[in-house]
């Protein structure tokens, strides 16, 4: 008996008058998609799975198993109109992370929601009408809907859990927000694309004017659209990051993944801790956004945000321009390029770009000028091959007339890959800390007024120097006694070291006071972790500096002795692979070291956590393995001292901003002579037992 049959009603109605309630009889989507009516099982609250032509009423809803998210209908904002979603069970005010029928709001609270017999989902509205269907194109015998504690509501088999083999899923069909574990990208071989799409408003979820793809033309990028227009472009993958995202690291709250092959394409991110709860969003102004709920203050923290000033707002500076927020105006072309608009650009308006002094000509002499610290220019009309080398990606552009610019795929390590451009180039900024190199093709002409003008560069700058260094000698050596600001002589024997004290170290001093105020007076909330030593503390000095604070500890293992070795070794080494060493305090009888800050704090973090490791890739852990290698032959062999650690483990390896490893804690190092190894003298066991 379908739905569209008269009799069927009239049948029903001599039988039972429970036809005048949406209590008893209800629609039923068949496996042939006709519509019947019949009684359905209805489902109470709390359970994590519904089962065919059961349904899920408006004021019950479906629970994860550990309670972390929660399924059912739901108001927006102020509005009275209702949809179903799924929304953080714990988190308070409820927080919407998925919903099914964006487009077609419920204008009563008599909505229903139906697993049919064939695995497709639908919601009802009053009048037994399906506003929304998932559109499951397979099917199974026994359908089931789970809502996941990943968030992630899925359609399976009953007795097939696989992921690969799901019927469908709401990752599949993001809407403003990307949770842990869910896919931003392509499925090549169906041609799904996952993708963000904002709400029109915080009171609205109907798709609003954003959408935040990876875009696949050319290199893949990350980037946010204003309908068709190109808004933020948070650039192409270079092994590390989206080279546009600087503020995208390894980090103790996510670790994040891009997967490029002939299957799939895409980016997700994971949660390193399951306590802490993170999402990542399109809000409606079209910014992407990472929050963080912090459960003792009950509020959504802002982590990070794109796009970050206007150099982030997409080919501001045109074609063949940079931009950096910093100067004034923003916008500069290129040495061998000038503004197509003067009048343009100096009302501050760079968005006509920068044409080239001379046009190529793919005549003979022409070549590259080397473009340090860029985010590279946008490839969607570009070619790549991740097995060149930089040197073969040179030699292919040079023969190809059309080629503009070329620059490494893949920064890890001594870089890799060929990545070509053959168009103008646009939507580049200035990025000196996580920027990369860009080799723009020149004329010959242009090359040849650069090499003139580079022996004057270094010509004139030498005979300052060395006129500068000849005062700057003299003046040391008259006012060495007497410069006490800023660097002040350190005598241990001042401090407590019973007239023992063998040599005056020259180490910036820092007050007690200003320490105290940059750690927040040595608060839990600023300590990053504790070693024999003593606690260590992150701060942020006035000017903005962060560093880490390494404080003695009255219980400490260590004393005077291991704070002098620290101090003697380190404050007279300087190498890339070795932490360096800002400072001391020693006023009021406390014994401080002040350090740089590594922000991706020591090794061991990284390798011994399950989810941490997943963000070492081989590349990287032999960039780490060969800079903790440099860093000891330099301490063994090519420094003035020469300096055994003895306490060498990964705790005291420290990662900085880009990964690259620095040997820290030289409380047990020990110095020897110009030739001697002074392995043979070590009489004592030392280091970590």
């Amino acid at each position: 008996m379908t739905r569209n049959s008269p009799e069927s009603f009239v049948v029903i109605l001599a039988i039972s008058p429970l036809v005048t309630t949406r209590n008893a009889l209800h629609p039923i989507i068949s496996s042939d998609g006709t519509v019947q009516l019949g009684f359905l099982m209805p489902v109470a609250a709390a359970g994590d799975i519904i089962k065919a032509n059961q349904i899920v009423r408006d004021g019950s809803t479906i629970v994860s198993s550990a309670g972390h998210f929660e399924f059912g209908f739901v108001s927006v904002g102020s509005l009275t109109n209702r949809y179903v979603g799924i929304w953080y069970k714990k988190i308070s005010p409820k927080t919407i992370v998925w919903i099914a029928n964006r487009e077609t709001s419920l204008n009563t609270t008599s909505g229903l929601l139906q697993l049919s017999n064939n695995g497709n989902l639908v919601i009802l509205d009053a009048s037994d009408h399906v506003v929304w269907s998932s559109n499951s194109s397979t099917s199974v015998k026994r359908p089931v809907l789970q809502l996941l504690d990943s968030g992630n509501l899925v359609v399976r088999d009953e007795t097939d859990s696989a992921p690969d083999n799901y019927l469908w899923q709401s990752f599949d069909f993001p809407g403003d927000t990307q949770l842990p574990g869910a896919k931003l990208g392509w499925n090549l071989e169906t041609g799904l694309e996952r993708y963000l799409t904002s709400w029109k408003s915080d009171d609205d979820p109907s798709p609003g004017k954003y959408t935040d793809h990876i875009d696949r033309n050319g290199f893949p990028q990350l980037m946010v659209r204003k309908g068709s227009a190109i808004d933020y472009r948070g650039g192409s993958w270079n092994g590390i990051r989206f080279s546009g995202t600087r503020n995208l690291n390894p980090n103790q709250i996510y670790t994040y993944n891009f997967v490029s092959n002939d299957k799939e394409l895409y980016y997700r991110y994971d949660g390193v801790n399951s306590s802490v709860v993170t999402r990542r969003m399109l809000n409606p102004l079209g910014y992407v956004q990472r929050w963080v709920w912090i459960e003792k203050s009950q509020i959504w923290q802002l982590y990070l945000s794109a796009p970050i000033d206007n150099c982030d707002r997409y080919g501001i500076c045109g074609a063949y321009g940079s931009c950096n927020i910093n100067n004034s105006p923003a916008c500069t072309c290129f040495n061998g390029f000038q503004p197509k608009d003067e009048k343009e650009w100096d009302a501050a308006d760079g968005s006509s770009g920068c044409a080239r002094k001379v046009q190529l000509s793919c005549g003979y002499g022409e070549g590259f000028v080397k473009h340090s610290g860029l985010k590279l220019p946008d490839t969607q009309s570009s070619w790549f091959d991740t097995n060149m080398s930089l040197d073969e990606c040179e030699r292919v552009c040079l023969k190809n007339c059309s080629c503009t610019a070329y620059a490494n795929t893949d920064i890890r390590g001594h870089g890799s890959g060929c990545l070509l451009w053959f168009n103008e180039l646009i939507d580049i900024r200035d990025e000196k800390e996580n920027g990369q190199d860009l080799y723009i093709r020149m004329a010959a002409s242009e090359l040849a007024k650069k090499g003139r003008s580079k022996v004057r560069f270094i010509f004139i700058p030498i005979l300052l120097t060395i006129t500068m260094m000849c005062v700057c000698l003299w003046l040391i050596k008259r006012k060495k006694k007497k410069r006490t600001e800023g660097i002040t002589r350190l005598n241990f024997e001042t401090y407590g070291d019973n007239g023992k004290g063998e040599e005056d170290l020259e180490l910036p001093l820092f007050d007690f006071t200003t320490l105290a105020t940059a750690t927040n007076g040595f608060s839990k909330n600023s300590m990053l972790g504790e070693g024999g030593f003593g606690p260590v503390y992150k701060g942020m000095l006035d000017e903005g500096k962060e560093i880490a604070v390494k404080r003695l500890s009255k219980d400490s293992r260590q004393g005077l002795k291991e704070f002098k070795n620290e101090v003697s070794c380190i404050a007279q080494l300087q190498h890339r692979n070795l932490v360096k060493l800002l400072g001391c305090s020693v006023q009021d009888g406390e014994r401080i070291l002040v350090y740089e800050y590594m922000p991706n704090k020591s090794l061991d973090s990284f390798i011994f956590d399950k989810k941490q490791s997943h963000a070492l890739d081989w590349p990287m852990r032999y960039n780490i393995i060969n800079g903790i290698a440099r860093g000891l032959l330099y301490l063994h062999q090519d420094s003035r001292l020469r300096i055994i650690h003895r306490d060498l483990k990964a705790s005291n390896v420290l990662l900085d901003l880009e990964m690259n490893p620095k040997i820290s804690d030289f409380g047990t190092a020990r110095i020897c002579g110009e030739t001697e190894t002074g392995a043979n003298n070590t009489t004592r066991v030392v280091g970590t037992y």
